[in-house]
């Protein structure tokens, strides 16, 4: 359940210009649901509110943050590497029956 103050965090930040709009073309409702849900999926809308359902420790709020961010440098560094040709590039994954 979410507190008052976590939901009021929430609405407060998509209020500040995290609004996500989807038109819908021909009445095709199934494919606007699809756009949106992909929207929210790269926002990371379900993580947070995954991560919102129980309460986190602060400590354990520190631990997760420090691993997210040793996550995203290596990631950096594995993608400026490979713009320098230090590392070889990702072979592109081919889409069978497309």
């Amino acid at each position: 359940m979410l507190s008052s103050r976590g939901a009021i965090g929430f609405s407060r930040r998509i209020e500040e210009g995290k609004k996500l709009q989807v038109l819908v073309r021909e009445n095709n409702i199934e494919q606007a649901l699809r756009v949106l849900k992909k929207k929210m999926q790269r926002e990371g809308v379900f993580r947070e509110m995954k991560a919102r359902r129980s309460y986190e420790k602060p400590s354990e709020r520190r631990v997760r943050q420090k691993a997210e961010a040793i996550r995203r440098s290596r990631k950096l560094a594995r993608k400026q590497a490979q713009r320098e040709g230090l590392l070889p590039r990702p072979k592109k994954k081919v889409a069978a029956g497309r």
